[in-house]
């Protein structure tokens, strides 16, 4: 696989730096997975349109944190922490920046980002250095009871905007855990919603708890590429729709990579979906067989990374890459807070 064909050509101001109000008026490019070619311009708003009744889609419903955080050594020097997830109750593996500031033993204080002072009884230990960097922090006090008052939302490098945390949530996001939204998701209103119920499209949700390694481009042999372990859920009402839709001929439909990551990985031959939890290093790329879906509404995603691969896996690498060749000349907004494509 060369990695150079997973590149495209971007002009910095198609970067979306804010959602669009309301949320389901963002454009959707629509594809089809056939030859040749063939797309529509469409906004989200048109989604009930593209489905049928009986149509299954299926939301991961992971709830951002406000994970970035700051803190304080004993000798005054700060330290940024990105939580990446929690391990235990009050364990939690974590990015730190500088790394060097944060070795094994360290104790620091949490700070309030408003004032810089120290939250009382709210602190941390460097418990444990992993590879990649990673920290083992140990929390004293209430961490997750404090979140809101010392976190901070954890937006992609590529986002320079202040975005409040309500926007870049989903607005059915239920089971805390993510550091970084399941972006595909954050099109959906509630009338769109009612909506597509109202047609007969049938609605079910998982969660799959997004980490910082999404946004991590892939280097040199995809082959050699490790993704980090993501936990993920699927219920037992969830795991019997797709099941039953997969059945019955009907589709199931995929909001977002993280979704058909978190299907994938829980399918079982002769047994289907398998409801539970569990985690994920999942990594779908060219070629890769479908067990589990029909089509796919995405975002637009960054070259080289792990979810354009995976788009390339389902649409196919020559129609995945005249699609956004098509969306950058019709100056379509791209990744985190930008448009959306729907693969049929």
């Amino acid at each position: 696989m060369s990695l150079e064909a997973y590149d495209y050509p971007l002009p910095p101001e198609l970067i979306a730096q804010e959602g669009v109000e309301p949320r389901d008026a963002a454009r959707m490019l629509v594809v089809y997975r056939e030859s040749p070619f063939r797309a529509e311009h469409r906004r989200v708003r048109d989604l009930p349109a593209y489905l049928r009744p009986g149509d299954l889609l299926v939301f991961n419903e992971s709830k951002v944190i406000p994970a970035r955080l700051l803190a304080q050594r004993p000798t005054g020097g700060k330290v940024e922490i990105l939580l990446v997830r929690e391990r235990a109750p009050e364990l939690w593996e974590a990015l730190a920046g500088p790394a060097r500031k944060a070795p094994l033993g360290t104790r620091l204080a949490l700070l309030s980002p408003r004032d810089l002072r120290p939250v009382p009884g709210l602190e941390a230990e460097v418990v444990g250095v992993e590879p990649g960097g990673v920290r083992l922090l140990r929390f004293q006090g209430d961490l997750l009871g404090h979140l809101e008052e010392v976190g901070e939302v954890p937006l992609p490098p590529y986002i320079k905007a202040k975005v409040p945390l309500e926007r870049y949530q989903t607005v059915y996001a239920r089971r805390p855990g993510s550091v970084a939204a399941p972006t595909a998701g954050l099109h959906f209103t509630p009338g769109l919603l009612k909506r597509l119920r109202e047609v007969g499209v049938e609605l079910c949700y998982l969660s799959l708890h997004v980490g910082p390694g999404t946004f991590r481009p892939v280097k040199g042999d995809p082959e050699a590429h490790v993704m980090h372990a993501e936990a993920y859920e699927i219920p037992e009402e969830t795991a019997q729709a797709v099941n039953r839709a997969r059945v019955e001929g009907r589709r199931v439909v995929a909001v977002g990579t993280t979704v058909v990551r978190a299907l994938e990985s829980a399918f079982r031959e002769g047994e289907g979906v398998v409801p539970g939890a569990g985690e994920t290093r999942l990594f779908i790329r060219p070629p890769y067989a479908f067990r589990t879906i029909d089509a796919l509404f995405t975002n637009f995603h960054l070259p080289r990374s792990t979810l354009l691969l995976l788009v390339a896996a389902f649409l196919g690498q020559e129609s995945t890459l005249e699609a956004y060749r098509l969306a950058v000349a019709e100056r379509y907004r791209f990744y985190s807070l930008g448009d959306a494509m729907l693969i049929l």
